[in-house]
């Protein structure tokens, strides 16, 4: 990971090398904490506050302290102007009383280079028996620092030669990727599935179902079985780093980056330069 700058730890500087929480919290025992990624253009962070917001929900339904938003946004800005492009996280950890989540609580943010990828990808379809699948439960919608099982998704579809998943929940409906937003184009229809099976309110996935809009596509949210991914005519990942990106195989099938795609793809990058006044 290349950190562009300093460590800010509740808001001090410190240099990357020495930046450190207790081995006691439970954000590394446990995995008990939230946190955001968010893209900084130029030194400028796409949709600081719709992060803020999430990372506020996802506090409270951890039931940790409400963090204090304009220090984090604070912090998070002053990171983004010195990093320029960049990714810029935010960590809050769980604290160091299991008892009493958020004592000792510590705010974690840095930035790191955004790293060059390819135009494209290739996901592996994978069943994920830990998603809630449309059952809700305390955390859902929360962006919770435990992305262990997520994260073996990944590394397994690594594994076989494919670049990351897709994953599936029990009941057969197709989820989400691990680290990102899952979108598809049949018959000129923008589809993606719906908020009500759990997935993740990604903010990009907003962003471009509002570029979807924009560009005068039907657009359908709702539960879908990986049938109607594997018979789509262009498919795509949605994300804070990947943005908009081309998959061009999902198990044996291929696809073609097709020009759906890339009207969603330039239509994205016009509504950042947009809202960012580039």
């Amino acid at each position: 990971m290349a950190v562009l700058g300093s460590v800010l730890i509740d808001g001090l500087a410190v240099n990357p090398e020495h930046a450190a929480i207790s081995v006691f919290d439970i954000g590394f025992q446990r995995g008990y904490g939230c946190f955001e990624a968010m893209r900084s253009y130029d030194g400028s962070i796409f949709r600081l506050e719709a992060h803020l917001d999430r990372l506020e929900l996802s506090a409270a339904k951890l039931r940790l302290p409400i963090p204090d938003c304009d220090s984090i946004a604070m912090w998070c800005r002053s990171t983004a102007e010195t990093a320029g492009e960049s990714v810029v996280r935010v960590f809050i950890s769980g604290g160091t009383d299991a008892r009493m989540p958020g004592t000792n609580s510590r705010v974690v943010v840095f930035a790191e280079a955004v790293r060059p990828g390819s135009s494209t990808m290739t996901i592996q379809v994978r069943t994920a028996p830990w998603h809630t699948d449309g059952d809700w439960f305390e955390l859902t919608g929360a962006k919770a620092l435990s992305y262990g099982f997520n994260l073996a998704a990944s590394v397994a579809a690594q594994s076989d030669g494919f670049d990351d998943a897709l994953l599936v929940g029990r009941s057969g409906h197709v989820l989400e990727g691990p680290t990102f937003s899952i979108g598809w184009i049949s018959d000129g229809v923008f589809h993606t599935p719906g908020l009500e099976i759990g997935i993740l309110e990604s903010i990009t996935r907003t962003a471009v179902i509002e570029v979807a809009g924009r560009l005068g596509m039907t657009i359908m949210e709702g539960l879908y079985e990986i049938d109607d991914v594997m018979s789509a005519d262009e498919i795509f990942a949605m994300s804070t780093v990947r943005e908009v990106l081309s998959i061009v195989q999902v198990d044996d099938r291929l696809l073609r980056a097709g020009i759906g795609t890339r009207n969603l793809q330039d239509g994205f990058t016009a509504l950042v330069a947009e809202e960012l006044h580039r």
